[in-house]
């Protein structure tokens, strides 16, 4: 007999139970479908998460203060005072592999106009952070230089500090609010960002020359930190090299010496999450997966089941002249065909209940097509798997006892 020819009678058999082969499928349907589910979400969360960090700049670099020890006692970095104006106006002055850098110095604190307040953040900066951040003014206009030189009383405000103290269609620029009791005027509104993926609101937010914010709100002369931009993402290793070795030299730290300060990319935080991304979609993946093992296990009973039911069928088939190896090519045939069509039936589930995840509750989803392909493949070595043994079983009964079988 051929493959053709035991293809249609696999096809009748199954047809011929189709309440209990589609309870077989049901298993292989729900596995498969959270599996996709699973990786879908996964997959749009790294995503979701690298536009995210893109939007800061994929060639960011920051730089930080390092923890010190003293008297055997590891100092909290943001304690300490190791980035001064000596090392900006050397980065500013001697840069091959950075476009472009902005010390800053941040504070938090009441943002106040008339009777309305709200609680935000300060960061004094240079002319070059909004670029460096990839900010837009939608409004107004950006300090200057000379509002640097002379710590001009101005400011930048995000979209959540304009709503806060102003409410709706209210013009804020050319108004005054005060901060920490120092009186700052509005000159630009920034784009709104909305929040990010740790439920962070971006746009609660005000930006000043960083001299206004070390003179008249921190009185401070050092910097919390340095921000960078390399000049392509390419070069952003060479860039780290590079300031690395100017802040070495600055704070005159020779050989062996620990740095004072830590360089991150953006880079490397796009690896640090999509790492932590992938190993959970795993996990969920692996949960998912234990779904298809139990509905192997259930093909392969309803398999026996069917032997049994058919052994007379068998035992004649075997008297006129049906081989042991075309009986068990049957039945693996019939156990494939339930996978694969539960499988077929769970990527058509699983894809379409990741298309309405977005719509439905916001949340990121996206279907690899490496998923599906996997999953079609699970499927087909699940019924070869789970259908093997129901298959020997009926290839190697005796015809004369299964003829004889009631």
């Amino acid at each position: 007999m051929n493959i053709l020819n035991l293809f249609k009678v696999s096809l009748k058999a199954v047809g011929n139970n189709k309440m209990r082969s589609f309870l077989s499928m049901l298993g292989i349907i729900i596995g498969v479908a959270a599996v996709i589910i699973m990786m879908s979400l996964g997959q749009g969360s790294k995503e979701s998460i690298r536009q995210e960090l893109s939007t800061m700049g994929t060639n960011l670099l920051t730089i930080r203060p390092g923890a010190d020890m003293r008297g055997g006692v590891r100092q909290d970095p943001s304690a300490m005072q190791t980035l001064k104006m000596a090392d900006y106006q050397r980065i500013e002055r001697e840069k091959k592999f950075v476009s472009k850098v902005s010390p800053e110095v941040t504070a938090s604190g009441q943002a106040i106009y008339g009777n309305n307040n709200t609680t935000s953040s300060m960061y004094g900066e240079s002319v070059d952070y909004f670029d460096i951040r990839q900010w837009t003014i939608e409004e107004g206009e950006c300090f200057t230089e000379e509002d640097i030189k002379k710590a001009a009383k101005v400011c930048v405000v995000g979209a959540t500090v304009v709503k806060e103290l102003f409410g709706d269609n209210i013009d804020p620029i050319g108004k005054t609010i005060r901060f920490k009791s120092i009186p700052m005027r509005i000159i630009g509104v920034l784009k709104s960002k909305g929040y990010n993926s740790w439920g962070m609101d971006q746009d609660n937010v005000i930006v000043a020359p960083y001299t206004t914010v070390m003179k008249r709100i921190a009185a401070q002369t050092y910097f919390s930190s340095i921000v960078c931009s390399a000049l392509t993402e390419e070069l952003t290793d060479a860039a780290i090299e590079e300031l690395t070795q100017m802040l070495r030299d600055n704070h005159k730290l020779k050989g062996e010496a620990v740095d004072d300060f830590t360089i991150r990319s953006q880079a490397e935080m796009m690896d640090t999450m999509s790492s932590t991304m992938d190993t959970v979609t795993f996990i969920l993946v692996v949960a998912a997966a234990f779904s298809l093992l139990v509905a192997g296990i259930g093909i392969m009973n309803i398999m026996l089941v069917s032997v049994t039911e058919r052994t007379k069928e068998i035992g004649l088939r075997m008297a006129v002249g049906a081989t042991g190896a075309v009986i068990s090519l049957q039945f693996l045939i019939e156990a494939v065909l339930i996978s694969v069509t539960g499988g077929l039936l769970g990527i058509l589930v699983g894809c379409s209940a990741s298309a309405f995840l977005t719509p439905l509750f916001g949340m990121p989803s996206s279907v690899p097509a490496w998923s599906i392909y996997v999953s079609f493949l699970v499927c087909v070595a699940l019924g070869i798997l789970f259908g093997y043994f129901p298959a020997v079983k009926a290839a190697r009964m005796d015809p004369i006892e299964a003829i004889r079988h009631e």
